[in-house]
């Protein structure tokens, strides 16, 4: 009978467990993803391929791990508690119920050892993996720039230590497996000197034996459930910027004010700024200092400077992509706390430097109009196409066996690096911004090519700030 009601409550307990699993998992990814789409580019621009994937590898350990070392964790506690209970009961009593939490605490300090052990192992194959990685990803510049004999320099060390953290781990993990048998053959002797004496009658007997095995089939969970758990909690140090992020609200969104996006008229003050100080995180002197400019709508102008001078960061603040330290700026007569963040962006509209701008693995057509309704109607991919035409992309779409429809991408029909180029101008143009930005957008077009271009941005944006290269 016994049986016969623990397999469908089994069956329930396991169905209940899968579905909250599930949806928990399903929560959890939701949030991160909302909080990577929050994150600022600054916060992710200087991370390598490697430190990215390790975030995404970790996340997934968070779910995993998370969920069911809690369970597990959960479950324990419940038959500790109940074990504690049956063996003051029993023939022990209490000294049998101290021998227990002894032996629980050697199983907390335990795990804390392991999860320090784990900590460093989990860093050091992290950093294995982000090196790897970045000299994967830099493979052909390290064939051109280093001596045959040094390419495999310094990685038998570190997979030397990554091997020295692993045996610390496994070792400290093994006297944890240890901690529910250590715990039975104490328990089973507590019982000898009222088993031997015979002071204790067989029912009080019994229930000290159970009571022991139900605490070391509990330790086992507990040691399972503490393993799960702990890497859990490693794997959230990476993972916790993007959690945080999804919680983040602008403080310079408005709430109350509701401003409708309209044409600057020509001649009319588009951006004004005053004294704008700029200065990177980490770093002593300023890139931009005093900086007093003013443009007006239907400008044409060109930014020329030698590199490292500070263009593209002064692009990236007049665009809203970076926030000056100090200063006016003033789009439209209004400042960012007016507008708001997205707000800014929704008027001046980016097309950051060739390394900073991606391709999606999506359809032709999905690249250029990412910036505007989707899906798009009729008219929005006739737009687009004309657009790219006009850009001289008309050969590449003739040749492409989908045309505007045709997979691009990492998966996909690959483009060139001019062709790239121009599929960036025309994302930027298709948004009818009031300003476009063009961060060396022409260093990879030939002159005739340039010269096409050239003239379709002229004609297309309303104002226009180009940078390049004197």
């Amino acid at each position: 009978m016994l049986l016969i009601t623990a397999v469908p409550a089994r069956l329930l307990v396991t169905w209940w467990q899968g579905r909250f699993t599930i949806g928990a998992g399903r929560l959890l990814k939701q949030r991160l993803l909302y909080g990577a789409l929050r994150l600022e580019p600054e916060e992710i621009r200087h991370q390598g391929a490697g430190q990215i994937l390790s975030r995404i590898l970790e996340s997934t350990n968070i779910e995993s791990l998370a969920l069911n070392g809690g369970f597990l964790g959960l479950i324990a506690r419940i038959e500790l508690i109940l074990a504690g209970v049956v063996l003051v009961a029993g023939a022990g009593g209490g000294f049998h119920a101290l021998l227990l939490a002894v032996w629980i605490a050697i199983a907390l300090l335990t795990g804390w050892s392991l999860f320090r052990r784990r900590h460093h192992w989990t860093e050091t194959r992290l950093e294995l993996t982000n090196d790897l990685i970045e000299r994967m990803v830099g493979h052909r510049t390290r064939l051109a720039q280093e001596r045959r004999e040094q390419w495999h320099e310094g990685e038998d060390r570190a997979v030397e230590h990554y091997l020295e953290q692993s045996k610390a781990m496994d070792r400290m993990a093994m006297i944890q497996t240890c901690m529910a048998r250590g715990w039975l053959v104490s328990g089973l002797l507590g019982l000898a000197p009222a088993f031997i004496s015979g002071s204790a009658h067989a029912g009080a007997l019994a229930a000290s034996l159970g009571g022991v095995l139900l605490a070391f089939m509990a330790l086992e969970k507990l040691g399972a459930g503490l393993s799960s758990l702990l890497g859990a909690a490693i794997a959230w140090r990476q993972v916790a910027p993007l959690f945080e992020a999804a919680a983040r609200v602008e403080s310079d969104e408005p709430h109350q004010l509701t401003i409708r996006k309209g044409k600057s008229v020509d001649g009319e003050t588009l951006i004004e700024a005053r004294g704008l100080v700029f200065r990177y995180e980490g770093r002593a002197q300023s890139v931009l200092r005093g900086i007093d400019l003013r443009i007006q709508a239907g400008d044409r102008i060109l930014l020329q400077g030698s590199s490292g001078g500070g263009k593209s960061t002064l692009a990236s603040v007049l665009a809203g992509l970076k926030i000056p330290e100090s200063g006016l700026l003033l789009l439209n007569g209004l400042d960012r706390q007016t507008l708001g963040g997205e707000g800014w962006r929704r008027r001046a509209v980016m097309v950051p430097q060739f390394h900073e701008n991606h391709v999606l693995s999506a359809t032709f057509a999905a690249n250029p109009l990412m910036g505007r309704r989707w899906p798009p109607r009729e008219g929005d991919l006739r737009e687009a196409e004309s657009l790219c035409r006009e850009l001289g992309l008309g050969e590449l779409l003739d040749r492409m066996p989908g045309g505007m429809h045709q997979m691009v991408g990492e998966t996909g029909w690959q483009l060139s690096h001019g062709e790239r180029s121009r599929l960036f101008m025309a994302r930027a143009l298709l948004q009818d911004e009031s300003m476009v930005v063009l961060d060396e957008s022409f260093a990879a077009l030939d002159p005739k090519t340039m010269e096409q271009c050239l003239r379709c941005v002229k004609h297309r944006a309303a104002t226009l700030l180009v940078i390049a290269h004197p």
